[in-house]
């Protein structure tokens, strides 16, 4: 056995901490007292089980910035996801209310917003002006994807006189605040970038639940339960439900572990077979023959080894996917056709409806703790970090351990194992399996 990996998890301070926290009652966090916490292979994808320390969420006693002197601002990035406009309300009414910072501007249509070519307006964020943002879904500064400079993102929070950025995005947005972070740091200001991390997909690396995610599998199962009425509606019933998941098919693994109708779950961590005695083709025939109808649940990324595309990527870098459930419905189409076997298919795709309603009760409660940590973290000076939960505990950690690789769905961990029970659909179909054999 080799030796376990060691991640650095420490966070970089612009300075010592000279001004008293203005918070009351308060029970403040030491930055030397560490959070160890036993990381097993859910979190470390093809690594050993090893225990590392975390710096802990939460007010420090002394702070960095000088509240009445410190302006902040606020920037979405990427997809819409279930709980945005909560954190924004988090952090404004947060900043606003315990550390009555000087004011916070929330910066238009993402990254773009702090490019002068696009002529974006900015949007100063108050307690009033965000008071019922959450009960709204989307995010009221709107945005964007693609990359931006972070020279010009930097230029535009020097010209703003900007101290502390916010970024809420996903992957590419905490890659971006990356590299805003190494040009703060390489022209020596003391500005603080501190990410939240957003992703529907559940798919960034270190963070075992990204806010949204609760709310999306609560919408998700409404759309197979609808599939499945469907598929009992007629003799051959088939019901179909497309859901996200690009590169992650945590998503489609949970609802089908929430909702114990589905029958097929088709997720991109595992390649599977479509043809031969073994393929998903026979397996679904054979469930309509016993069962007279079925329910597949399928992430947007399965399959993309049987669709044509062209290597094509989009304005954020992501691979623009080919529509695996196009190819299914078609093959679908021809083999029963073959088989002389007649069937009844209905498809559901709900992703912009799951994208953008308002996020429920647990998310809510979820992105106020990450907004409210934000705040803390970057008064007291912390940057080049976000804040996560893992393992119940709310961390500070480096934005080098988050963009190290997309996070994944563990094929051979006992939660796989629980969906290919409550499925009930067989080991052979996939090549993942065969592989490990």
């Amino acid at each position: 056995m080799g030796a376990a990996p060691i991640f650095d998890t420490s966070v970089t301070t612009l300075g010592p901490c000279k001004v008293d926290n203005p918070l009351p009652f308060c029970h403040h966090i030491d930055d030397s007292a560490k959070t160890p916490l036993y990381l097993t292979g859910d979190v470390i994808e093809d690594g050993p089980n090893t225990i590392c320390e975390f710096e802990e969420a939460g007010p420090r006693e002394r702070i960095y910035f000088d509240p009445p002197k410190t302006k902040c601002a606020i920037v979405t990035c990427g997809g819409l996801c279930p709980g945005i406009n909560d954190v924004i309300r988090a952090i404004v009414m947060s900043a606003h209310h315990n550390y009555h910072v000087s004011g916070t501007f929330g910066i238009r249509y993402g990254l773009q917003g702090f490019i002068p070519k696009y002529k974006h307006d900015v949007m100063e964020l108050t307690p009033d002006s965000v008071r019922d943002i959450h009960e709204f879904g989307g995010t009221i500064l709107s945005s964007s994807r693609g990359p931006q400079a972070p020279e010009e993102i930097v230029d535009a929070l020097e010209r703003m006189n900007i101290s502390i950025l916010f970024m809420i995005g996903g992957d590419g947005s905490m890659k971006a605040a990356s590299s805003v972070t190494q040009e703060v740091l390489r022209r020596g200001l003391k500005i603080a970038v501190i990410g939240i991390p957003k992703t529907i997909d559940n798919d960034i690396n270190f963070v075992t639940r990204s806010f949204g995610f609760d709310t999306a599998v609560d919408k998700a199962t409404e759309a197979i339960r609808c599939a499945h009425v469907e598929a009992l509606g007629a003799p051959g019933g088939i019901g179909m439900v497309k859901l996200m998941g690009r590169e992650s098919g945590f998503i489609a693994a949970q609802a089908s572990l929430a909702l114990k109708e589905v029958n097929f779950v088709l997720v991109p961590e595992a390649p599977f077979e479509l043809f031969g005695s073994d393929g998903f083709l026979a397996n679904l025939k054979e469930r309509l023959e016993h069962r007279q109808h079925a329910v597949i649940v399928v992430a947007e990324g399965a399959g993309q080894d049987l669709c044509r595309i062209n290597n094509q990527v989009d304005l954020s870098g992501n691979p623009i996917l080919g529509d695996i459930c196009d190819v299914l419905r078609a093959e679908i189409k021809k083999y029963f056709k073959a088989e002389g076997f007649e069937y009844t298919l209905k498809y559901i795709d709900p992703s912009y409806i799951i994208r953008s309603i308002p996020a429920n009760s647990n998310d809510r409660i979820y992105c106020g703790f990450l907004g409210q940590h934000a705040v803390h973290a970057a008064m007291a000076g912390k940057t080049g970090m976000v804040v996560s939960k893992l393992q119940d505990r709310y961390l500070y950690l480096p934005l080098h351990l988050v963009t190290a690789k997309r996070r994944k769905l563990n094929v051979g961990s006992n939660y796989w194992r629980s969906v290919m029970e409550s499925t009930g659909q067989p080991q052979a179909m996939f090549n993942c399996v065969k592989k490990a054999e």
